[in-house]
């Protein structure tokens, strides 16, 4: 005959129960098996409601799919960034760390039941369509995101290359939902660019963390100083939303002499970890400023942290996100697995980032700004028998620089635009207060008379 699940959990905690007392002969074992009967009556309600499911519910689900979401719900119960991995979605978080899939571009976790966009990828459909950080994902298709898992909710916004989704998004300031329609495609995450924002002042987007960020960051680098001397940097963390642990150290390694980057601490043995960086800054110890914003999460607030600490950086932009732990992927079967919080991290001054982020060293909020034209500016340049500029410079076209590519930076990324216009006042002050040769060595490389 056939037990039924309660049945089977009965006897099996039961004989769990008298082994316990039959082994224990102390106080302390009295305490455990006190602790024992308390699992007992817990695992025995489950019992219960397991078959009254199964039993009652108005459409037959088989064990198995009961079972999983059973375990679905534990690791939900836990924090947003716990989840239950079945084949297909442990094959989807390889390959968003490896760097290409097939979807929309965002990177979500769960917020009270519903998902909540960390952030947009870059050059993705999402990007395009203009999600942003912190936006509520209410609906998938018209259907509710409230109940849904988050492996759920990401297995549904992937899909085919080309094929249409619609999500109902609410948005912090606007007074009710609003829908979008996107077209998946193959998401391509180039992880890092490069460009130069000024002559000597060089610009470096990451846009997650990959497993191989770190090369890429150093590759970058070497091709901005194979082309001019850089004077200074920007490095763009903004909607950044994490990746591998590994890569966020690496990068941070290539802005530092040597030190700690980050350590993490749990409740497992080798939860605790200290991550330190190679001792060489591949920079030589230019000025840089590093952008970050809501949608900076995990890696990019180890970097961002790591390098506020050690002086190393002015951090720039509007607070992070606050993801401060570390999930580690945990096999269960061969095809099964749980991404489960082992870890918090800390900063080397031994800030927690959970759930407070990183502070930047100057707040920038993102704005829409505009230049205020002065054409029709009258200059003594401009007065009929004007006195000749005694050195001969600029008669004709005045004072030209780099102020153009400034002005293009107001407009269209008033964050970016300070950072490049700090960057500049560093790097010059810098120059200024660089102290001069001393005498002695002047006079040192003069031929000596005889």
């Amino acid at each position: 005959m056939l037990l039924d699940p309660r049945q089977l959990l009965r006897r099996y905690l039961r004989a769990v129960a008298l082994a316990t007392a039959f082994l224990a002969g102390t106080a302390q074992g009295a305490m455990e098996t006190e602790e024992g009967r308390l699992a007992f009556d817990d695992l025995r309600t489950f019992a219960d409601v397991f078959n009254q499911i199964r039993q009652g519910y108005v459409e037959e689900i088989d064990d198995s799919t009961l079972l999983e979401y059973a375990i679905e719900g534990m690791l939900t119960g836990l924090d947003p960034h716990s989840v239950y991995l079945t084949r297909d979605a442990f094959e989807d978080l390889q390959t968003t760390t490896s760097g290409e899939f097939s979807g929309l571009g965002l990177e979500v976790g769960m917020d009270n039941g519903l998902i909540r966009v960390i952030a947009p990828i870059d050059g993705s459909p999402a990007a395009e369509a203009g999600m942003q950080p912190g936006d509520i994902i209410l609906k998938l298709d018209n259907q509710p995101v409230k109940g849904m898992s988050l492996g759920d909710a990401v297995a549904k916004m992937r899909g085919e290359k080309g094929s249409e989704i619609e999500l109902t998004i609410g948005r912090a300031g606007q007074g009710r939902p609003f829908t979008v329609t996107l077209v998946r495609d193959v998401i391509k995450v180039a992880s890092v660019r490069e460009r130069w924002l000024e002559p000597g002042f060089g610009y470096i987007r990451i846009s997650q963390f990959q497993k191989s960020t770190g090369d890429d960051v150093g590759a970058a680098l070497e091709r901005l100083q194979e082309e001019q001397t850089l004077k200074g940097l920007v490095l763009d963390l903004r909607n950044n939303p994490g990746g591998v642990l590994g890569a966020s150290v690496d990068v941070a390694g290539l802005f530092l002499p040597g030190g700690q980057v980050v350590y993490t601490e749990g409740r497992l043995a080798n939860a605790a970890q200290t991550y330190d960086a190679t001792p060489e800054d591949a920079t030589g110890g230019v000025p840089l400023i590093v952008l970050i914003n809501g949608g900076s999460a995990s890696a990019s607030e180890i970097v961002a942290g790591a390098l506020q600490d050690h002086g190393r950086a002015i951090i720039m932009g509007t607070g992070s996100f606050g993801k401060g732990s570390v999930q580690t992927v945990l096999p269960i079967s061969e095809d099964r697995a749980v991404k489960l919080t082992t870890a918090l991290y800390f900063t080397p001054s031994g800030r927690s980032i959970q759930a407070a982020g990183i502070a930047p060293d100057i707040v920038v909020e993102r704005a829409r700004l505009e230049a205020l034209s002065e054409e029709g500016r009258i200059s003594e340049a401009d007065l009929v028998g004007h006195l000749a500029n005694g050195n001969g410079d600029g008669d004709e076209e005045g004072s030209s620089g780099s102020g153009s590519s400034a002005s293009a930076l107001l407009g269209t990324d008033n964050q970016l635009y300070e950072a490049l216009t700090l960057l500049k006042g560093v790097s010059i002050l810098g120059l200024r207060s660089a102290p001069a040769a001393p005498a002695a060595s002047v006079a040192a490389k003069e031929p000596a008379s005889e």
